[in-house]
């Protein structure tokens, strides 16, 4: 059981978190030039998949990229895809949960948690 299992509130993640570990998996196939040793890697992006179906996902939107706009705006310097993370749950007045709080905590009012 993970403290996620006990959580009171919704537990939801982002399609930009989504992207960026589709993109991994991706190129992890695409790396393989075996077809047999492709089916590891099929089979992980396969459960993944299943994964996130189980999920609320977060997408990425109006509120989302005017928020980013924002943050860009007022300069502040972190990653893109974290950036674009850190605004759709602004937009969604939420909590982040992370273990990369040297970057979350740059964004002023990102509320971020670290469950590890």
């Amino acid at each position: 059981m993970s403290r996620l299992d006990g959580a009171a509130t919704e537990i939801a993640t982002t399609i930009v978190s989504i992207e960026e570990q589709l993109r991994g998996w991706l190129a992890q196939i695409t790396r393989q030039r075996d077809a047999r040793r492709q089916i590891i890697s099929y089979d992980r992006l396969q459960r993944r998949l299943a994964f996130y179906l189980e999920w609320t996902v977060l997408p990425w939107d109006e509120p989302a990229a005017g928020r980013f706009e924002d943050l860009r705006r007022d300069g502040i310097r972190i990653g893109s895809m974290d950036l674009k993370i850190a605004s759709i749950v602004l937009a969604r007045n939420a909590t982040l949960l992370t273990r990369n709080l040297s970057d979350f905590r740059k964004v002023p009012g990102l509320r971020t948690e670290d469950w590890l």
